[in-house]
């Protein structure tokens, strides 16, 4: 018997041998339910952990900036500090996602009322339009009622700076697009500190940003995706307790 018909018969042998005593064992764990999560193929479950948002292993922070609100007062950064807070990129005039966006964050600004460690900032991306006076009756008739809910306009150029690049939330002026401008319906999540915080999904990836256009009424839109409203809130609360 040659060479590898020897190894072709010890191989044989094994698996038999491996049949004969490990399957019958196998078989009686599943029977007996004895088969924990340790012995299947998956990670720990991460869902509803709160996480930074780090680009090249640093944490990212807001970014600094400028602006005048609806009462025509000086808004920084630097009023934002020590609280919670939702950010969002909007213009009064918008006819699509903009009124989904404002309802739910009137929604949210109404189940944190009166808490002073919290707001929200909604810069506009068409500030040569949304002047102070326009961004007071726009506030005035959607329900906006926070003194730390701030409607910031100013510097175009600084203000499409710090969507694109300081959040990547997309910003730009597209005269075929329905009212002129695209930008995105997510909501960024700011801690006290001023660090982007995020969800972590079920095996550790962070979400980064929550939907801003489907209500917690409605549950999900047209193509399946579900609403974010709802753990939104929760991980306000979260971080509202560090």
């Amino acid at each position: 018997m040659n060479r590898n018909k020897y190894a072709y018969v010890w191989v044989s042998l094994i698996v038999l041998v491996f049949g004969i005593i490990f399957i019958p064992r196998i078989v009686d764990r599943i029977k007996s339910g004895k088969v924990v999560q340790n012995d299947r193929l998956s990670g720990p479950d991460n869902s509803g952990a709160l996480a930074y948002l780090e680009i090249d292993g640093k944490r990212r922070k807001v970014p600094s900036f400028a602006f005048i609100d609806q009462d025509s007062l000086l808004i920084t950064d630097k009023d934002y500090l020590g609280k919670v807070y939702i950010v969002e990129f909007f213009f009064t005039s918008c006819p699509t996602i903009c009124p989904l966006m404002n309802k739910n964050l009137v929604d949210i600004q109404n189940e944190f009322k009166d808490l002073e460690d919290f707001g929200v900032a909604s810069f506009t991306i068409d500030p040569e339009h949304d002047t102070p006076t326009v961004l007071k009756k726009y506030a005035e008739d959607n329900g906006i009622t926070d003194m730390d809910w701030h409607l910031l306009t100013g510097d175009r150029e600084a203000i499409y700076d710090l969507a694109n690049i300081g959040f990547n939330l997309l910003a730009t002026q597209v005269p075929d697009a329905p009212g002129g401008f695209e930008h995105s319906g997510m909501f960024a999540l700011v801690d006290k500190r001023g660090y982007i915080r995020c969800r972590l999904d079920p095996y550790g990836n962070p979400k980064i940003y929550y939907k801003g256009a489907i209500s917690e009424a409605d549950g999900k839109n047209d193509i399946g995706e579900h609403q974010d409203i709802t753990i939104l809130k929760e991980d306000i609360r979260k971080l509202l307790k560090e």
